[in-house]
């Protein structure tokens, strides 16, 4: 009787008289700090009775058991949405009310749970917690960790329905998804461009504002896109990763082996809308148009002349 009254007094008081012997945590109830030690010791008491689960605390066990007979006593008033336990749904009403509790300590965000909070503050710390046991890398998240070892284990979960490619992310999966239905939800402001993808509006808004954030190590040439950097940066380093299968030729990027590759095959893909020509580059696609269009873009710098291709401007005595 007298720690049912202790335990209700330290409501009003905010004494916390129940001290954890393995950590600094204190609790206001016997009850409380008894559910607490379990993490220490590792005991989960409360077993499930539909697999092999068990949990420290019979309200988690309870609200676990939901999941199995299918009941969500937890009905949204704003919404038709029903969930298992009141926890989920209090955070579920925050996309309706827009509350956002959990503020960041670091910068201005705030966030409506605090386990996206407490991965966010991870940004500021460097903090990465989620190591991955096939390579190097760790990460602030552990869904990051999750995505990142499917590239290691193969695993394609996400299926698309209209064919038959599948992905390690769903959010590829969506984005895939746009190529069949022709969404493309990301809108230039600067231009009528629209794009399936942010980080295709992202790189393409940066050749309105000339942004070039990708800035090389070895030279002064800066670029709009990192991929641009990359195949870039081999140039310098002599790096090769593409080798033809037709012969011992190897390439800085996959477009510079396709280009080469066509070479043996034949293949022309690239064809000219004016007239019944193709080719096997773009750019001998690009050059070849100009003779339509009568564009002559490579002026020379000693007289009026000017050419559709920067070679025939080249061969010219002292224009280089």
């Amino acid at each position: 009787m007298l720690d049912n009254l202790e335990n209700h007094t330290g409501i009003h008081t905010g004494e916390k008289l129940y001290q954890c012997r393995h950590c600094d945590k204190s609790f206001t109830h016997t009850k409380t700090l008894k559910n607490h030690i379990r993490i220490h010791t590792g005991e989960k008491p409360y077993q499930c009775s539909h697999c092999d689960k068990s949990f420290t605390q019979q309200g988690y066990l309870k609200s676990h058991t939901r999941i199995h007979t299918g009941e969500k006593p937890y009905q949204c008033s704003l919404c038709d949405k029903s969930f298992t336990d009141k926890n989920t749904l209090k955070k579920h009403t925050r996309i309706h009310t827009g509350e956002k509790p959990y503020q960041c300590s670091y910068c201005d965000k705030s966030f409506a749970q605090r386990n996206t909070l407490k991965n966010h503050t991870r940004i500021h710390t460097g903090e990465k917690l989620y190591q991955c046991s096939h390579c190097d890398k760790s990460f602030t998240q552990i869904t990051t960790l999750k995505n990142h070892t499917r590239i290691h284990t193969g695993e394609k979960l996400y299926q698309c329905s209209l064919c038959d490619k599948s992905f390690t992310q769903n959010n590829t999966l969506k984005n895939h998804t746009r190529i069949h239905t022709g969404e493309k939800p990301y809108q230039c402001r600067h231009c009528d461009k629209s794009f399936t993808e942010k980080n295709g509006l992202t790189n393409h808004t940066r050749i309105h504002t000339g942004e070039k954030p990708y800035q090389c190590s070895h030279c002064d040439k800066s670029f709009t896109q990192k991929i641009h950097l990359k195949i870039h940066t081999r140039f310098h380093t002599g790096e090769k990763p593409y080798q033809s299968s037709h012969c011992d030729k190897s390439f800085p990027d996959n477009s510079s082996l396709k280009n080469h590759n066509s070479i043996h095959t034949g293949e022309q893909p690239y064809q000219c809308s004016n007239c019944d020509e193709s080719f096997t580059q773009t750019n001998t696609l690009k050059n070849h148009t100009r003779i339509h269009t009568v564009e002559e873009p490579y002026q020379c710098s000693h007289c009026d002349k000017s050419f559709t291709e920067k070679k025939t401007l080249k061969f010219i005595p002292g224009s280089t």
